[in-house]
């Protein structure tokens, strides 16, 4: 290890690369600073030990030892992940010339399927908000432009004014690794937009200015806990009972869109996944969808 670079300078070296040179989300570096603070841990407690002197038995008691403490394989797996992009960042820091790591399989990690609406459910949840009110024309917006575009809750409260182009009808969204994606909006969203934009935001706002689009009482931006609180008050006045995550119409979207007809590679698009094998999860419950509508109308089902 290059004299005088400590753990933690190498770790900081690296947060600086993903944000300078790969232009990562905070998000993303927040996920890989917590991931590699418990392995930088581990790795100090024995005794002062560099990252470069770690081997595979280390690395394997650090994860064994996180899933005895009920880690799941999904974060075992990110957690292996953050590990080896790190050790591969030090052989382009020159610190290693090999990632001791690189062969360690993932581990296997169990698909579950997210929960989705009905589209009764969808109908029900998108009308609860009493649009009367500037709050309440700002909870049906946000509704409308999710289920109309599968964005994330964090796209969704990001939206500023401009990423949206509304004659033209859809949102344009730079994801990871300054990737453009562009969405369609559908009419229904563009139209509420429109109304919420002109009629509500400015009562919101009380003549603060602030570029982001969906605004809280206080006329701040609205936090992603803040529609956390949004879609469980809606789920509750629209009478569903079943659990819900602020990510239940990104799954319903998906799914609602591939049951209509739409092809994987365009939700994938849509939905801004890098790897197809994440949007192929909503082929499992489309099948399922389709295996009930064949048992029920089917003659012979």
């Amino acid at each position: 290890m290059k004299k005088g670079r400590s753990n933690q300078q190498l770790l900081d070296r690296f947060y600086n690369y993903m944000v300078v040179e790969r232009r990562l989300s905070l998000n993303t570096i927040e996920s890989y600073s917590r991931d590699l603070t418990k392995y930088l841990l581990f790795v100090e407690s024995k005794k002062g030990r560099r990252f470069k002197d770690c081997s595979r038995i280390d690395l394997l008691i650090f994860l064994n030892t996180l899933k005895k403490k009920g880690l799941s394989s999904r974060s075992l797996s990110r957690m292996l992940s953050s590990i080896k992009t790190f050790y591969n960042f030090l052989i382009s820091d020159g610190i290693l010339t090999r990632n001791p790591f690189q062969d360690i399989q993932t581990p296997r990690i169990e698909q579950k399927l997210p929960s989705v609406l009905t589209l009764d459910e969808v109908d029900a949840l998108i009308n609860a908000p009493d649009t009367v009110t500037p709050i309440g024309m700002r909870d049906r917006t946000l509704l409308e432009v999710l289920y109309a575009t599968g964005l994330r809750v964090s796209e969704l409260v990001s939206l500023k004014m401009s990423n949206v182009n509304l004659e033209a009808g859809f949102v344009v969204l730079i994801g990871k690794g300054s990737k453009e994606r562009v969405v369609p909006l559908g009419e229904e969203a563009v139209s509420w937009l429109k109304r919420y934009i002109k009629e509500s935001r400015p009562e919101l706002l009380s003549g603060k200015v602030n570029s982001y689009i969906f605004i809280n009482r206080s006329g701040d931006s609205l936090s992603r806990q803040g529609f956390w609180k949004v879609i469980k008050k809606h789920c509750l006045n629209a009478g569903i009972v079943k659990k819900v995550s602020p990510h239940i119409l990104r799954h319903s979207f998906a799914t609602h869109i591939l049951e209509g007809g739409a092809d994987l590679r365009s939700i994938q698009i849509m939905l801004g996944h890098s790897d197809i094998s994440t949007t192929q999860i909503y082929t499992h419950i489309a099948k399922d969808s389709l295996k009930k509508l064949h048992k029920k109308y089917h003659p012979r089902g």
